[in-house]
């Protein structure tokens, strides 16, 4: 099979290995700021209960929870940090004509990031110092925060996809900018929402899984419980409203950006009474070895078997996103975000009969397993917006080959940012381990828990209390 005529450039394997390292930094850390977004609302969640129900295993796992967080936050500066360098280090091409307009939200976004980063100081520092409700008051700023800098970061991607809000001048350098409008562009609605409930669907399956595995073990506490079912509750809270919207979000995809929608729908030529494909690809332009289901692609669309869909064939070969990549990585996010919304529906519904948890342990297992199916849908999600508007970097404006870095030795810095991302990610899972195994022996302890760990914001013996 040929080369896709996107990847036939000047020097198509240092373009090769700038999109490959672009695409392993951005997968890495999409799930770090996952987390960034959605674990400090379920630590506040667990702190406010503590408060207001004077629940001791609450506020502990808010005390923990938010060690956790930090050392998470930390890892993700690291790898966001590398992330931003490689905007102008593999792009210039881009940042050199369009920075004055895409730039913009990035700015926004280190603003949150501060704020960020100093209100979460502030809230680890807090406790035992500042009293609860202060204490409690110095987190909602990283909540707050979290949620502005995913929505600044994703609209600066959502401008990708619908460009708008400049002006070029007859150099064809930007000659001015609209920075409302290049914020609220046309695909930043949808993909602001559909990333932001994204990472609270991460981090509410991932944290629960861990306590899954934990209650699978026998570990059926109240500290264990709550660890469980604080984080699944946001987890499938999040999920049904998330494939509704994603609904939508494929829908906008198809008037906004055609082209990406004929590769998520695997549709080889312009046609009513398209079928819904399960699996299969393209091969010679043709649909090979996926199960149609008959005027259902249609039907989805535009709610009836007559809606028209444009295909891949109204642009040159050129011009045409790898089907087959897109249309498999649709399908993937969409069976794990099926499967997560019936995981939500069984748990929704045992407890609606019986206020508890399902009893058996295919329901725990299928929780352990759910973090990893949250991440998947979440990668496969960012390849199908990434690849699917190939070979375009800026959506029918500029193409990748254009804005890529005439440097060499690509595949060098790709490989030293595999073996950094590396270095810190085991180094933060020992960290991670290690509080962990410290936190399981305190509470092993003679049987009991220590009392820093019992009532966070009360005195310990030796230690002034400054709350």
């Amino acid at each position: 099979m040929n080369a896709p005529v996107w990847l036939l450039a000047a020097n198509p394997s240092d373009i090769v290995a700038a999109r490959q390292q672009m695409a392993f930094t951005l997968g890495t850390h999409i799930v770090l700021a996952s987390l960034g977004v959605s674990f400090p609302a379920m630590m506040l969640i667990a702190n406010y209960r503590g408060l207001k129900k004077g629940d001791d295993d609450s506020l502990k796992l808010a005390q923990r929870w938010s060690k956790a967080n930090a050392v998470l936050f930390a890892v993700g500066a690291v790898t966001g940090t590398v992330l931003s360098f490689e905007m102008g280090l593999l792009w210039p091409g881009m940042l050199g004509t369009y920075g004055p307009a895409f730039g913009i939200p990035f700015a926004i976004e280190g603003l949150f990031f501060f704020t960020e980063a100093i209100f979460i100081a502030i809230y680890l520092y807090g406790w035992k110092r500042l009293s609860p409700w202060a204490h409690f008051w110095s987190g909602v700023p990283i909540v707050v925060a979290g949620f502005g800098g995913a929505f600044a970061v994703v609209t600066a991607n959502a401008w990708m996809n619908q460009p708008s809000g400049y002006t070029l001048d007859a150099s064809g350098k930007i000659a001015s900018v609209q920075p409302l409008e290049v914020i609220f562009n046309k695909a930043t609605p949808y993909q602001t929402t559909h990333m932001i409930l994204a990472a609270y669907v991460v981090g509410g399956f991932l944290i629960a899984s861990v306590y899954a595995v934990g209650l699978l073990r026998g570990r059926r506490d109240r500290y264990t419980r709550l660890g469980f079912l604080i984080p699944f509750t946001v987890g499938c809270l999040t999920i049904i409203p998330q494939m509704i919207v994603g609904d939508s979000t494929a829908r906008a995809v198809s008037k906004d950006q055609p082209i990406k929608f004929a590769a998520i729908e695997l549709v080889p030529q312009t046609s009513t009474n398209v079928p819904e494909t399960v699996g299969g690809v393209l091969v010679d332009g043709q649909v090979k070895y996926g199960i149609p289901i008959p005027d259902l692609g249609s039907i989805l669309t535009g709610f009836s078997p007559d809606t028209q869909i444009t295909g891949l064939d109204t642009v040159p070969a050129s011009e045409q996103p790898p089907a087959s990549v897109v249309h498999l990585s649709f399908d993937v996010m969409v069976f794990a975000g099926s499967a997560l919304v019936l995981l939500a529906l069984w748990f929704f519904f045992v407890w609606w009969r019986k206020r508890d948890l399902p009893k058996t342990k295919w329901f725990l297992r299928a929780a352990v397993c759910a973090g990893a199916l949250a991440i998947l849908a979440l990668e496969s999600g960012w390849i199908v917006t990434e690849v699917g508007r190939q070979p375009w970097i800026v959506y029918n404006v500029m193409k990748t080959s254009d804005a890529a870095t005439d440097a060499t030795g690509i595949w060098y810095s790709f490989v030293s940012v595999v073996v950094l991302y590396s270095v810190v990610g085991y180094t933060a899972i020992r960290v991670l381990w290690a509080m962990s195994k410290r936190w399981r022996a305190e509470d092993e302890a003679d049987g009991t828990e220590l009392p820093l760990e019992r009532v966070p914001y009360g005195p310990r013996e030796g230690v002034e209390h400054h709350g």
